[in-house]
């Protein structure tokens, strides 16, 4: 996977609201707001530590950083990014890059295109071609030389990536260099994969791509992507399209399995997700409502405009710690409207002649270190290894990485500590295979002592995240969650008349109630009250 399927989160406020720990705004009058930041450093949440596991790309990251300034509580963040090959972590290195980029090098709508174009599309634009390759430079940098990674990113810290992974990363940023032996074609690899994975009914595809959209994403919380977008995207794995831009270079990003084979590279060409897209990390929901109304199923706006938005908020609040106000000009409303979608030109050249160097320091976000993890802890957290122990507040963990859970893993989690695991809501899978994943998970962590941080029993929706918290038994028996709600039915003697509830329930069902004990007295004191119930007259 090169990116998420679910929706970014800010990982401390979920922690905040999973134990209910009180964060009130800062005001805005400044002496207030001095009082509450003095008031707020004598609390005991000093640090906190996230683990991501298998990520797939730094949009949890990225929103909790952006929102940090809305708490009043700023504990030390130190955020631990697990993937599974050192060309992923090299891609995070890069869109982290973009956005805690100098804002001389860019303005916030130049910054934004940029990030979208590296996340999302198999083809990019020279522009963006142009910035992979000199960042790609400044990062070789970064990782061979400690004096230049503290410069220019004090926030990153390498330290638990092992020589093979640094040098995976080396030959990531080498291979992104437009050199004419670093080939990488993607529209072929593209179109590969969509043979490989329709078969026959490959002549046929859009019918394919409409009914994986209409009858299931669009079911399961994607109502925002619409149809062209999502069509020609799986056509041409171009996900964020903007009528002035042209895209024709092939984003290296997305090569995995890279290995050295003289100066040129074999890898395993392109071998991500083509089925959901890219859209649900940022695409999917925005604080403004206006930009969700649609007309018979045709949104105003897409995906990608959405994406935009999104994007636009984050950065603003990294580059300036304040609240961001959109423009509602600066969104264009092309849900319904068909673009003029041209050939791809996919060209392989050399052009690295004139590039800028990107090598100003990153906008620095106090208290925050992010660290990159080698990918064989993913096994020793999965038997419990003892020097992982009692070190995380928040987990999260994408879907793909479940079987690397087990109970053993919890014991890296603290006595007071969140566990996110993202679902498969979002892919294009079975229905009932879906379910059975949830089903599994929720056992597996009832069965390690964790408790539902959300009334999964008492809320009956489709979940993007199961939310799971882990606190010490004597909370855990205090607040446990309401089991299953007994039923209630009234029985009737048609002869005569209706009598008195019967003792036996099926069929209403009453929410929310803590003891059933308690439900069953209520509701026969109330019938008590009215009295018997009047025989109805002309029953059949």
């Amino acid at each position: 996977m090169l990116w998420g399927i679910s929706s970014a989160l800010d990982l401390y406020e979920e922690y905040l609201k999973a134990f209910k720990i009180k964060d009130d705004p800062l005001p805005k009058d400044e002496h207030a707001r001095e009082e509450a930041e003095e008031a707020a450093g004598d609390n005991t949440l000093n640090t906190l530590n996230i683990l991501i596991c298998g990520g797939a790309d730094p949009r949890h990251v990225i929103k909790t950083l952006a929102k940090r300034y809305t708490h009043r509580i700023r504990p030390k963040l130190n955020i631990y990014l697990l993937d599974g090959c050192a060309e992923i972590e090299a891609r995070n290195m890069l869109l982290l890059g973009v956005a805690l980029e100098d804002p001389e090098s860019f303005n916030l709508v130049s910054k934004v295109h940029l990030f979208m174009d590296l996340y999302g599309n198999a083809v990019i634009r020279p522009s963006s071609h142009h910035y992979m390759a000199a960042k790609g430079r400044t990062l070789l940098k970064m990782v061979t030389n400690e004096e230049e990674l503290q410069r220019l990113a004090p926030m990153l810290n390498i330290e638990g990536l092992k020589y093979k992974e640094r040098d995976g990363l080396e030959m990531a940023f080498t291979f992104w260099q437009p050199q004419p032996w670093n080939v990488f074609e993607v529209t072929a690899y593209w179109e590969q994969r969509s043979r490989a994975l329709l078969g026959t009914r490959y002549d046929h595809r859009n019918g394919a791509f409409d009914w994986d959209l209409s009858m299931t994403l669009k079911d399961r919380g994607g109502q925002q992507i619409c149809s062209q977008e999502y069509r020609y995207w799986r056509e041409t794995g171009v996900a964020f399209v903007f009528p002035e831009y042209e895209h024709c270079k092939p984003n290296k990003t997305l090569a995995a399995g890279l290995v050295r084979n003289g100066r040129n590279f074999i890898h395993r060409g392109y071998v991500g997700d083509i089925q959901t897209g890219p859209f649900c990390g940022f695409g999917l929901r925005t604080v403004e409502e206006r930009m969700h109304h649609s007309v018979h199923g045709d949104n105003d706006y897409r995906a990608t405009d959405i994406t935009e938005r999104n994007l636009m908020e984050f950065f603003h609040e990294l580059l300036t710690q304040t609240a961001y106000e959109h423009d509602s000009t600066r969104s264009r409303r092309y849900g319904s409207v068909q673009l003029l979608m041209t050939p791809l030109l996919n060209h392989q050249e050399e052009d690295a002649a004139g590039q800028a160097a990107y090598d100003k320091p990153w906008i620095h976000v106090p208290g925050v270190t992010v660290h990159f993890v080698s990918p064989l802890e993913m096994e020793q957290l999965k038997q419990g290894a003892a020097h992982w122990n009692n070190m995380f507040d928040v987990v999260f963990m994408a879907y793909n990485y479940y079987s690397f859970l087990s109970k053993d893993f919890f014991q890296a989690m603290r006595a007071q500590s969140l566990f996110i695991l993202e679902t498969k809501l979002m892919t294009v899978e079975r229905k009932e295979r879906v379910q059975e994943y949830e089903s599994k998970a929720k056992e597996l962590m009832k069965e390690a002592g964790l408790k539902a941080a959300i009334n999964y029993q008492a809320i009956n929706a489709k979940n993007m995240w199961l939310k799971y918290k882990k606190t010490d038994k004597e909370e855990q028996e205090d607040e446990a969650v309401p089991e299953a709600v007994p039923e209630i039915t009234f029985k009737y003697d048609t002869d005569t008349d209706y009598g008195e509830p019967s003792e036996e329930y099926t069929g209403l069902v009453i929410e929310e109630i803590p003891s059933s004990n308690q439900t069953v007295a209520a509701i026969k004191k109330e019938v008590e009250a009215e009295g018997p119930l009047q025989p109805k007259t002309n029953l059949p």
